[in-house]
């Protein structure tokens, strides 16, 4: 069993799989649009004008899968109660990501060491998306 995130992006799915590719360097593995569903499109499902908008699309990040879709296409995302736990390997990787997903976001809590790692933070990126950075190794003493 696995459970993979599928985020709603609103209309912005395409900004945010061009911002992951550049931030943390996710490949694009799967992009469906509207339009290859003649079906949705024709059921009234679809915001007028929303034909060429993302219905699916699946980015790679590391060993992970990140799922997304246009959804209604109003543009802004509401999401809420839920954060992607991202791990990485050290305290210099974990601020080079931090600061890359924080690019246009909100910093909530800054880097810093904490009692389980030498280095934790938590964001909220230009999506609306909840980060958290980890980083592996023990924390100080």
């Amino acid at each position: 069993m696995k459970i993979e995130p599928y985020i709603m992006f609103d209309g912005r799915s395409e900004e945010a799989a061009a911002f992951y590719k550049a931030k943390l360097g996710a490949e694009v593995v799967a992009l469906m649009r509207f339009a290859d569903n003649k079906e949705v499109c024709a059921s009234g499902m679809v915001p007028p004008g929303a034909e060429n908008k993302v219905m699916h699309m699946a980015l790679k990040i590391g060993d992970t899968l990140l799922m997304g879709s246009d959804g209604q296409c109003k543009g802004q995302a509401d999401i809420k109660g839920v954060s992607l736990a991202l791990q990485v390997k050290d305290v210099p990787e974990s601020k080079r990501v931090f600061d890359a997903l924080a690019d246009g976001g909100k910093v909530e809590m800054a880097l810093s060491p904490t009692f389980f790692s030498p280095s934790f933070g938590t964001l909220t990126d230009k999506f609306g998306v909840g980060w958290m950075v980890v980083t592996d190794g023990e924390p100080p003493k």
